[in-house]
């Protein structure tokens, strides 16, 4: 059979059914416009839902807080700091987080944490499928937790909440985990819009820390849902920046590499506060007491920094409007430093409901500040503002802790209105980054727990390898083809001898002219059943697909892949009827790694020494031209 192994063979036109196939199975599918505006509409209608639960989980947390702390019925905003039950105060906490620790045990475990790496976790683990119990015990819990006196903010229950009525939607409709995946982030960050108005920060959160992904198809859905739960903040919330400020001077060059440096330094502090969260978490796992327990533990703590401290008990969205003024003594600074994040991470760290965004922004807030203070203190040259020193404290904090810094940098923009403050944020966070990258080897405040339990979570964003190289580069032009002429019988006896070069599942038949036929599954010709003397035409496939010779290699693997084939037929574009070659799944897989290697491949392009030397040539034969002349 050495004879019937061509170069080039003419394709049949029993092809036809093929190449339809072919076409459906391609991996660089147009955007499927219908599913998008399915997706945007339905993601649209969330936001609205979602808002108003944000809405009412507001009004929830004031409820709980004013009957908790004032014994009285209303729903006004409230904060524990003016509360007037002296050591009792501690209690109060305690049964809260209690309440808690029953609805884990009984309603759902999911409930704990603070939102976003559960959403992370089920993203990447569980198909986007998040139990629909999370919608209405997450935000009940959270209310009760923060209403309580908890170090916490609503803006991670809600995006819990808002990630599990997305889950829920996806898992009604008639749709794909990977849609299911969009649903779920716009749910979460419509949650985050609406309660804070940001939505460029919450596009950024979804892309940096919940899609893991690029693209047309989640980017229009997750936008506009964003921007839906933008718009009802305003209608429920108002039309003011959360955490509205005085205008900020722009900063001098001096200033600003002050702001950066203060940055790196909060880098090192945001990595402590993410491994310490861990650290107290893992002190809660080794008590000999049900994890029911833990939160009412940890409340204990809070109850009582919150005796000394009431400032550090609940939402405070009201203590980082004071940090951004700038006008806070010290003492005031230290309490929200030192005081808020040892009552913040016990809590945290007992695995309660609750959130991590307006504890880290309060903490790096108030380290900016006290940083700040001292600079001006000793250095009072250095032409540094505190209120921008509190903001950059904000963003850096957080942009450390979570690794999310463009969604650091635009939140903060976002819920001041300062554009003075731009750069300045640019430079902290950029500079916090840097220090968190190499600080916290195991991953962020965010993405540890996944790692903990051996998932890898993705953290760069780079084109598809494959999609450098085209099918043409990968033809294997020595292929085996099998005339059709032969019966079963003797494909089999010549495969017996030739055992290394028929390693794949599947061959490639010609007629005997070299016309295209199709493909023979080695499983059907050794199969028991099959009748030594029959043709082999009567076993041969022809619905499987081909490939043409400028489909990208990342199209080629997904195509094999769909119809299981370790080999397949590739055609010329000029002439659909002849055949090139072949690709076989090792081929893709050798040059995915020879990318890889080159990627990782250190050279000098440019050599100096040599460039200097031609120059130098080229001088001395310019010179010598010319006195010739």
């Amino acid at each position: 059979m050495t004879n019937k192994d061509k170069s080039t063979i003419p394709l049949s036109p029993s092809l036809t059914n093929a190449f339809k196939d072919f076409k459906r199975s391609q991996t660089v599918k147009p955007i499927l416009y219908s599913r998008v505006l399915l997706l945007s509409l339905q993601a649209i209608f969330n936001a609205l839902i979602i808002s108003l639960v944000a809405r009412l989980l507001v009004v929830l947390i004031d409820l709980i807080t004013n009957i908790s702390f004032y014994g009285k019925l209303s729903a006004l905003p409230a904060s524990p700091a003016g509360n007037h039950w002296g050591w009792w105060v501690v209690l109060v906490p305690v049964t809260g987080s209690l309440l808690v620790g029953v609805m884990a045990r009984f309603g759902s475990a999911a409930i704990r944490g603070h939102g976003i790496p559960e959403a992370m976790e089920t993203i990447m683990l569980k198909e986007s499928k998040i139990p629909p119990a999370i919608t209405f015990l997450k935000p009940l819990s959270a209310a009760i937790s923060i209403g309580t006196g908890g170090p916490f903010g609503a803006e991670g229950p809600i995006i819990a909440t808002g990630g599990a009525f997305g889950s829920l939607t996806g898992q009604i409709m008639h749709i794909s985990p990977g849609e299911r995946k969009i649903m779920l982030a716009a749910g979460a960050c419509a949650g985050m819009s609406a309660i804070f108005g940001s939505p460029l920060a919450a596009i950024m959160l979804a892309i940096e820390l919940l899609l893991f992904e690029f693209s047309p198809r989640s980017l229009i859905p997750v936008a506009l849902s964003c921007i839906t739960g933008a718009a009802m903040h305003f209608i429920l919330f108002g039309i003011y920046p959360v955490f509205n400020m005085a205008g900020i001077p722009v900063p001098t060059i001096l200033a600003l590499l002050t702001y950066i440096f203060m940055g790196a330094f909060i880098g090192f502090a945001a990595s402590f506060v993410s491994r310490s969260v861990y650290w107290v978490e893992d002190t809660f796992e080794r008590l000999p007491i049900h994890w029911m327990w833990w939160p009412a533990l940890g409340a204990v703590f809070v109850g009582i920094i919150g005796y000394y401290a009431p400032v550090t008990m609940g939402v405070g969205y009201i203590n980082i409007t004071n940090l951004l003024t700038g006008n806070l003594p010290l003492t005031s600074l230290l309490v929200l430093c030192c005081l808020k994040y040892f009552s913040w991470v016990i809590a945290l760290g007992s695995v309660t409901s609750g959130g991590t965004l307006a504890p880290l922004f309060t903490i790096g807030g108030a380290l900016g500040a006290i940083t700040g203070y001292f600079l001006l203190k000793y250095l009072p040259g250095i032409q540094i503002n505190l209120a921008t020193a509190a903001l950059i404290g904000m963003a850096a904090m957080f942009a450390g802790a979570s690794r999310a810094v463009l969604t650091s940098i635009l939140f903060a923009f976002e819920t001041t209105g300062q554009p003075n403050g731009l750069l300045p944020l640019l430079g902290a966070c950029i500079a916090a980054y840097l220090v968190s990258f190499f600080m916290m080897k195991k991953g962020s405040i965010m993405t540890e727990k996944i790692g903990r339990r051996g998932f890898s979570t993705p953290d760069t964003y780079f084109p598809d390898m494959l999609l450098k190289v085209k099918a043409k580069a990968l033809i294997k032009q020595s292929a085996v083809m099998i005339h059709s002429d032969y019966s079963v019988q003797e494909l089999r006896d010549w495969c017996i001898p030739n055992f290394s070069k028929v390693t794949n599942r599947f061959f490639i038949a010609t007629e005997a002219n070299s016309s295209f036929l199709g493909y023979i599954d080695k499983k059907v010709l050794f199969a028991e059943n099959i009748d030594a003397e029959l043709s082999i035409r009567q076993i041969i496939r022809s619905d499987l697909p081909l490939v043409s010779e400028d489909q990208f290699a990342n199209s080629v693997c997904e195509i094999m892949g769909n119809a299981e084939l370790d080999v397949i037929a590739v055609h010329s574009n000029k002439d659909k009827k002849k055949i090139l070659g072949c690709i076989e799944a090792s081929d893709i897989v050798r040059v995915y790694s020879e990318l890889h290697k080159r990627d990782g491949h250190y050279h000098r392009s440019i050599s100096l020494p040599k460039l200097a030397m031609r120059l130098i040539i080229k001088a001395k034969f310019f010179i010598q031209s010319k006195k010739t002349i």
